[in-house]
């Protein structure tokens, strides 16, 4: 017997079992949508009437599971009230779903996030794919919240404390062989034996995962303060309760109410509420809503290639390099210096060993990263990424090496942090497979790679750049062909006024803490050190040269001493170990008032610069390229965001007055006139 709604297929078989299939209607991913839970509700109402012997929830969706609720309806929530009562609502399905007098098993393969997850912890049994691809998590502190629908007390109680805790306040996913370690899934198989699992466990009625009598002790109401203080120590120090409120949220909810889980949840579903309609969560939602639009921005589904070729052995090429082959590429990296290319192997190493941690997986990705002194990798490239030193006519020369030893379709990307396309195309009789590909050190962990086209690059290319660039799990964001581009245009202006102010003498803790209370994840000083003062050196003196952007002479005269921050351990600051070291303000030290200010809004007035200049397409895509590639406060949403949340009039006259007091480097680009209009 089978009924059909619109995104779910209801089949009771001869065993009377019930196996309810979600296919979200118009989508490529399940999520928990009103229209979807509206059909739920129905669906477990009539079951509610007549029990079947079991009930099994189940994916039809390639990918996954359910990847957690709409995050589009969370922008549409004006209201605490509004908020409440959908997250009630969502409290009361997963409560149905608890409470049917019968057995009920999840399924879970590919992504079962957030709400996805929700709905299984309201099971009894739960049982994951073990491939690599399954993800569990409950990341909704990503989007200034926590969870909502009973999330928070049922993988309290799943899971103990201590590992839910973890989970939620990190929002991190995890594996399923993970997820059964903490016990919050029974059982991790391979998916071709889900419905003889799940038939097992209805027979045999398994049972629960029991929760260790140590875990057990933080829950107690003597142990949670105690507890409390930890968790808030370790979210403190990434996290501000200023800028982001759910975490600490979460911690005091639990600390309050975890003796009574039916409170437990009626607070819950108040603090989500509370925190949806803040400007935080609004932000963040609209984060991920740009991260999503960067995913699909390539539309080619029938390109297909295998083989990167990488060129230049040095950090970025060879972290570009070992980034693509743990992805599944094979990679040729092609460098002079048998040495160059060993150091590239053994920082590949230590990558695999973090991310894959069983040997043979990181033998798989090691095999796949083929050194390759003499460029024999060439001949079967689909891509070649030249990586070499910040110099036109050096790369000139080595595209008119390459282009006779490659395939005719064979695209060639350049890893380019300022250099126009225009000044490197002239060495290539076919420019119009020439893109930028710009990834950001370091590659393992910095999301966004913008996809530099020229006057002559294709359309092709550009797309086929963006495709190579999703497959990799980093999102793409096309800029014009324009010194600096987006992010280093951006970027440079807000490093050198810092260089500016050390060199007023204002303390350089002083200046790293004034950007980190904004929001910086570092302050500009210290994010010039780890960069390489040479490389924001070279990158200043190529946008000086079409910008009004000034270098300061103490940059030059630190490259010149050998002083490059932390790769020789003296920059600006003395590293140890890896780590600056900071001298201590003054305890009577007072910074200027405009210090944020100055370091912030030069940074916004370039954004605004570029906005008019159309290096990308849309305030969007600026906001989203300086968040992903800068790491700019997220919870503002990003520099144009936040101009139009501190008013767009204010910061013009801010601008103004610093143009009085310190210079024309401040003077208000001829953009904001734009944005004062569309107010």
């Amino acid at each position: 017997m089978s009924t059909s709604y619109k995104h779910w297929n209801i089949i009771t078989d001869d065993e009377n079992i019930t196996w309810l299939h979600l296919d979200k209607a118009d989508s490529t991913t399940n999520v928990l949508s009103h229209d979807v839970m509206d059909e739920l509700e129905q669906e477990l109402n009539n079951l509610n009437k007549k029990p079947p012997r079991a009930v099994v929830f189940l994916s039809d969706k390639k990918n996954g599971f359910i990847a957690g609720a709409d995050v589009k309806e969370f922008s549409q929530l004006k209201t605490e009230h509004v908020a409440l009562t959908l997250i009630q609502r969502g409290q009361r399905i997963m409560n149905m779903i608890e409470r049917l007098p019968c057995p009920t098993v999840a399924l879970i393969h590919g992504f079962c996030l957030g709400g996805g997850f929700e709905l299984a912890l309201a099971c009894r049994y739960r049982i994951a794919d073990n491939d690599s691809k399954t993800k569990i998590g409950l990341p909704e502190i990503k989007l200034g919240i926590h969870p909502g629908f009973g999330g928070t007390v049922r993988c309290i109680r799943t899971a103990g404390p201590i590992n839910a805790m973890n989970l939620m306040l990190t929002g991190r996913s995890i594996s399923a062989r993970a997820a059964k370690k903490m016990g919050l899934i029974h059982y991790a198989i391979p998916r071709r034996h889900f419905i003889t699992a799940a038939k097992s466990v209805i027979k045999k009625a398994s049972p629960n995962h029991k929760i260790a009598w140590w875990a057990k002790l933080a829950n107690h109401k003597l142990a949670r303060p105690w507890v409390k203080k930890i968790l808030i120590r370790q979210v403190a120090s990434k996290a501000k309760r200023a800028h982001y409120p759910a975490p600490y949220a979460l911690i005091d909810l639990w600390e309050r109410h975890a003796d009574d889980e039916q409170r437990f949840m009626e607070e819950e579903a108040i603090s989500v509420s509370q925190l949806m309609v803040t400007k935080t969560a609004q932000n963040l939602v609209r984060v991920f809503s740009l991260q999503e639009q960067m995913k699909a921005y390539s539309k080619i589904d029938n390109y297909h290639p295998k083989h990167i070729h990488v060129i230049g052995g040095g950090v970025m090429g060879g972290d570009i390099a070992a980034w693509c082959a743990l992805q599944g590429y094979t990679v040729t990296i092609q460098d002079r210096e048998h040495a160059t290319l060993a150091r590239v192997l053994k920082r590949a190493y230590s990558l695999y060993k973090k991310k894959l941690k069983k040997r043979l997986f990181i033998t798989e990705a090691l095999d796949r990263l083929v050194p390759d002194i003499n460029g024999t990798g060439l001949k079967q490239a689909d891509i070649v990424i030249e990586a070499i030193f910040e110099d036109a006519e050096v790369k000139r020369q080595l595209f008119k090496e390459v282009e006779p030893k490659i395939k005719p379709e064979c695209i060639i990307a350049t890893n380019t942090s300022s250099i126009p396309l225009e000044e490197l195309a002239p060495a290539l009789k076919d420019s119009t497979r020439l893109v930028g590909l710009h990834f950001f050190n370091p590659v393992a962990k910095m999301p966004l790679v913008e996809i530099v086209h020229g006057k002559t690059t294709s359309d092709e290319t550009v797309q086929q750049a963006a495709s190579i660039t999703k497959s990799i799990r980093r999102l793409p964001l096309p800029v014009t062909s324009s010194p600096g581009f987006l992010v280093n245009r951006i970027l440079m202006p807000y490093l050198m006024e810092a260089v500016v102010l050390a060199e007023e003498g204002i303390p350089l803790k002083a200046i790293d803490q004034a950007a980190t209370d904004f929001g910086m994840p570092m302050g500009p000083i210290e994010l010039a050190d780890t960069v390489g003062l040479d490389i924001c050196l070279k990158v200043a003196e190529n946008l000086s040269q079409t910008m009004d952007i000034g270098v300061p002479e103490c940059l030059r005269n630190m490259v010149n001493a050998k002083q490059l921050g932390k790769k020789t351990g003296q920059g600006f600051y003395n590293f140890k170990k890896g780590k600056p070291v900071k001298p201590a303000l003054a305890k009577d030290y007072t910074p200027p008032t405009d210090l944020a200010d100055r370091l912030i809004l030069r940074l916004v007035n370039e954004a605004v610069a570029c906005l008019r200049d159309g290096v990308v397409e849309s305030t969007d895509m600026i906001d989203a390229g300086v968040i992903f590639g800068t790491g700019f406060a997220p919870f503002r949403g990003g520099p144009i965001c936040y101009a139009n949340n501190r008013g767009i009039e204010q910061l013009v006259k801010l601008l103004e007055n610093l143009d009085s007091l310190y210079g024309h480097r401040f003077k208000p680009d001829a953009g904001w006139s734009q944005l004062i209009k569309k107010e």
